[in-house]
C-alpha cells in the first residue's frame, strides 16, 4: 500500500469504483464496527511512547495513523451534513494526509512532533466519531453513502498494514530491538518449503483489471485486454536461503546486475543485505524481535532495486502486473494473511503448482505504476487517493503477512517508489519462453 506512509489505492458517485461493499453479506454498520475494533486491536501492544515514534521520514506514528483513519470518516462521510461539527477544526489540518483540495496539511515528516493531541484525546476522537457514524449507519439506505463508507474501511485497511510496517521500523531503530509481540513470528515449527519450479502462464489476449461486484479502488479500473506473450513464473516466491546465494556471490558489489539509480542507492546507503537482516545472515529483526532466519521462507524488506537485481542474477526477469493478474486470478484468496496471527512470511509448503500468490509478502512486478487505458479518477477530492502518484512508482501484486483478507484480491494494485524496503515486499520469478 502506498497511501502516504499512507499506501495503496480507491470508487459510484463519489465513489465510482467502489460499486458494492466487499463484504456484501455482512451488515454495513457491523464490518464499520468489526474494521475499526480491529485497528484498536493492532495498537493495543504499544504504549504511548511506542505510538508518538517517527523512525523516518516514509513512516508515521501509530498515533496519527489512528487519527488520519478517523479524519477520513469525518472529512468525506460526517461533514457530508453542514449541521455536523467536527470534534476540533485544527485537527483537520493536523491529520489530512496528501488531500490539497480540502485544505492544508501537517508536514508529513513532522507528525512525530505532534506530542499533542495526547493519545487519550485521539481515542476519544475515535469513539466520538464512530457514535457518530454508528447513527448515520443506523438509517443509510442510499448507496452513494455505502460506497464513501466501503472506501473508508478499505482505506483503514490499509493502514492496519502500514501500522504494522511503520512500528518495525520504529522498534528494529531502537537499540534494545524490542518486540511487538512475541508470539507472532512464533506460530510453530517452519515448514520446508517446496522446490521451485516455473510454470507456463497463459498466453494470447487477456482481460485485466477489476470485473463483476464488490469494492474496487479506481486505480484497478477499467478491465481493459491485454497482450501476453509466451512466458513462465515461479510456482513459488523467492527464498531467504536463495536470495543468501545472491548476497554470498557478491550480488551486492556487483554493478553489473543493477540498475543505475539502484545500484547509487547500494553506494550511498551502504546496503549488503536485506532491511532487518542481521549482519551476521543468520537472524533478522521481526515483529518478535530477533529471530532466526528461517532459510526457506520467502525473502522480504526488498526494494524493487534488489528484486530486479537479483532476477537477473539468477537468469530470470520479474513478472509484468498482467502475467502476475493473470495467473492468480483462479487461485482463491488465502494464505498467511493478516487473520493469521504470524506476521512474518512462512514457507510454503505441501501443495503443488502455483503457490503464495496471496499473503506473506507483497511481490514486485516489472509495471511501473501508471494509468489503465481509459482510466478516470475519482471525482472530487477523492481523485487525489490514486491518480496523482502515477508517476515514479512500481506495482506490487499479492498482499502480505500484515495485509486483512478481505482487502485484498487478483486485480489490486500496490505501488512504491523503487528503493522503498521497509513493507514486506519480497519477489517471484519469471521468465520468457
Amino acid at each position: 500500500m502506498r497511501r502516504d506512509s499512507e499506501r495503496s489505492a480507491p470508487g459510484q458517485q463519489e465513489t465510482r469504483a467502489a460499486a458494492a461493499p466487499s463484504a456484501a453479506a455482512e451488515p454495513l454498520a457491523g464490518r464499520y464496527r468489526r474494521v475499526r475494533q480491529a485497528t484498536l486491536a493492532l495498537a493495543a501492544p504499544l504504549g504511548a511512547e511506542d505510538l508518538m515514534v517517527q523512525s523516518m521520514p516514509d513512516a508515521s506514528p501509530g498515533k496519527w495513523h489512528l487519527a488520519h483513519t478517523t479524519w477520513f470518516f469525518e472529512q468525506f462521510v460526517l461533514m457530508r451534513d453542514a449541521a455536523y461539527r467536527p470534534r476540533d477544526p485544527a485537527w483537520l489540518v493536523l491529520f489530512n494526509s496528501y488531500y490539497q483540495t480540502v485544505g492544508p496539511m501537517h508536514a508529513r515528516p513532522r507528525r512525530g512532533l505532534l506530542s499533542r493531541p495526547s493519545l487519550e484525546e485521539v481515542l476519544d476522537y475515535r469513539r466520538r466519531v464512530d457514535d457518530a457514524m454508528d447513527a448515520l449507519l443506523a438509517h443509510a439506505g442510499d448507496p452513494a453513502l455505502a460506497g464513501l463508507v466501503e472506501l473508508g474501511l478499505q482505506h483503514e485497511q490499509q493502514h492496519q498494514e502500514l501500522l504494522l510496517t511503520d512500528i518495525k521500523h520504529a522498534l528494529w531503530c531502537n537499540p534494545l530491538q524490542p518486540a511487538y509481540a512475541a508470539r507472532a513470528a512464533a506460530a510453530g515449527a517452519p515448514p520446508a518449503a517446496t522446490p521451485m519450479r516455473f510454470v507456463a502462464g497463459r498466453e494470447g489476449v487477456a482481460e485485466i483489471g477489476h470485473a463483476g461486484a464488490g469494492f474496487a479502488f479506481d486505480n484497478e479500473t477499467p478491465r481493459h485486454r491485454q497482450l501476453l506473450r509466451p512466458h513462465a513464473i515461479a510456482s513459488r516466491p523467492v527464498t531467504n536461503a536463495e536470495y543468501r546465494a545472491f548476497v554470498d556471490d557478491g550480488g551486492y558489489r556487483d554493478p553489473a546486475l543493477w540498475l543505475s539509480d539502484g545500484w547509487a542507492v547500494v553506494q550511498a546507503e551502504q546496503w549488503r543485505h536485506p532491511l532487518y537482516w542481521q549482519d551476521d545472515l543468520a537472524g533478522e529483526f521481526t515483529l518478535a524481535g530477533v529471530r532466526e532466519l528461517d532459510p526457506q521462507a520467502p525473502v522480504c524488506h526488498l526494494s524493487y532495486f534488489e528484486a530486479d537485481a537479483f532476477a537477473r542474477w539468477a537468469g530470470a526477469r520479474l513478472p509484468t502486473e498482467a502475467e502476475w493478474e493473470a495467473s492468480a486470478a483462479a487461485l482463491p484468496v488465502q494464505g498467511n494473511l493478516l487473520e493469521s496471527g504470524v506476521l512474518h512470511p512462512r514457507a510454503a509448503a505441501g501443495a503443488t503448482g502455483l503457490q503464495q500468490f496471496y499473503g506473506d509478502i507483497w511481490e514486485w512486478t516489472a509495471s511501473p505504476y501508471v494509468s489503465y487505458p481509459g482510466f478516470r479518477p475519482l471525482p472530487g477530492a477523492l481523485g487525489e487517493y490514486n491518480g496523482k502518484f502515477m508517476n515514479g512508482q512500481w506495482v506490487l501484486r499479492g498482499g502480505s503477512c500484515a495485509t486483512p483478507r478481505t482487502h485484498i484480491r487478483a486485480s489490486y494494485r500496490n505501488f512504491f517508489p523503487p528503493q522503498a524496503r521497509w513493507q514486506f515486499a519480497g519477489l517471484r520469478l519469471a521468465q520468457d519462453r
